[in-house]
């Protein structure tokens, strides 16, 4: 299976099929008709409408609780899909998957804390420079300065200059969620090599579901257990990782991982729709025109970090 290396080239993407499983043979065949540039697309267009999803859930459950019952969820189906191993691993593997766990929990709540105050569309935007900052500074090409210059023009048209359009916290926030979203495909790779197939990540994902679920009991507490909230959250689970990480797992059986982390690039797009369609959130021109410049910075760091692995690899 061909999947990200994300230690050795850090792409603007959260490898979130890094390790998961290989489907079984009797996996549905509909979904592997979509085309792996299909499935991707899918897998994208379903996190941002569950991004949306959890926005309105907001108001009933709080930022946290939402953020709870999505790990909480994904973390059950996940241990009853893996049934991960808890004997055999050394104390490395688990401090690995232990931080792995820390840093998606982190990566969740800080990213819900955003969009509770800004646009969904705006907050991927600031989110994706994480993981392009880390792609720009790992390459260590001028070229990426480039790229890291256009990202930076789209942050400041964004803002309107000076973020006065937007909640200063709000952006504070998603630009924290950006830096967690590079430690976390930092992470998924470590834990990568040493769980097999979606184990490590299963067990992350119980790691941050028990350090979240005292914060959204704090916030919320017994509105976490009302029907509708219950089956709101399980809805943002599903959307939000549990579907994405298989049609994603789907495409990279049959794509390059770099043509997935350029089609990755596209998240941002897709939330300003997602948040439009399902929020009512209208993106100015200029925020259109900022996200795009965003999208055109990731793809091309993408884009340079081929061509060099492409090269050293004619120059063997």
């Amino acid at each position: 299976m061909s999947t990200p290396d994300a230690a050795a080239t850090p792409a603007p993407t959260r490898t979130r099929a890094a390790a998961m499983p290989e489907p079984t043979s009797g996996a549905p065949r509909r979904w592997g008709s979509l085309g792996p540039v299909g499935l991707v697309l899918a897998g994208g267009v379903s996190v941002q409408f569950g991004g949306a999803l959890a926005v309105s859930l907001m108001p009933r459950a709080g930022a946290l609780g939402v953020v709870a019952l999505r790990l909480l969820v994904a973390a059950v189906v996940l241990l009853l899909i893996c049934r991960p191993r808890l004997r055999g691993h050394s104390r490395t593997d688990w401090g690995t998957v232990i931080v792995f766990g820390i840093t998606m929990a982190a990566m969740n709540g800080l990213f819900y804390q955003s969009v509770a105050r800004i646009p969904l569309g705006p907050a991927v935007t600031l989110e994706v420079l994480g993981p392009l900052a880390l792609s720009v500074l790992t390459s260590r090409r001028l070229v990426n300065v480039v790229w890291a210059g256009l990202a930076l023009a789209g942050v400041f048209l964004l803002g309107g200059g000076g973020f006065g359009s937007l909640d200063p916290i709000g952006v504070a926030f998603a630009l924290a969620a950006g830096a967690m979203w590079a430690a976390y495909i930092v992470f998924s790779a470590r834990t990568g090599r040493r769980f097999p197939q979606a184990d490590g990540l299963a067990l992350a994902m119980a790691v941050g579901a028990v350090l979240f679920l005292p914060l959204g009991i704090a916030e919320s507490g017994t509105k976490l257990l009302d029907p509708v909230t219950l089956g709101l959250g399980a809805a943002v689970a599903i959307l939000s990782s549990v579907l994405p990480y298989t049609l994603e797992l789907l495409a990279l059986r049959r794509m390059p991982a770099p043509t997935f982390a350029i089609l990755m690039s596209l998240e941002p797009a897709v939330a300003g729709v997602a948040g439009f369609l399902v929020l009512d959130q209208a993106l100015s021109t200029a925020q259109a025109v900022a996200i795009a410049l965003v999208i055109a910075a990731s793809m091309g760091a993408v884009r340079t970090q081929v061509g060099r692995k492409g090269r050293a690899a004619r120059s063997d």
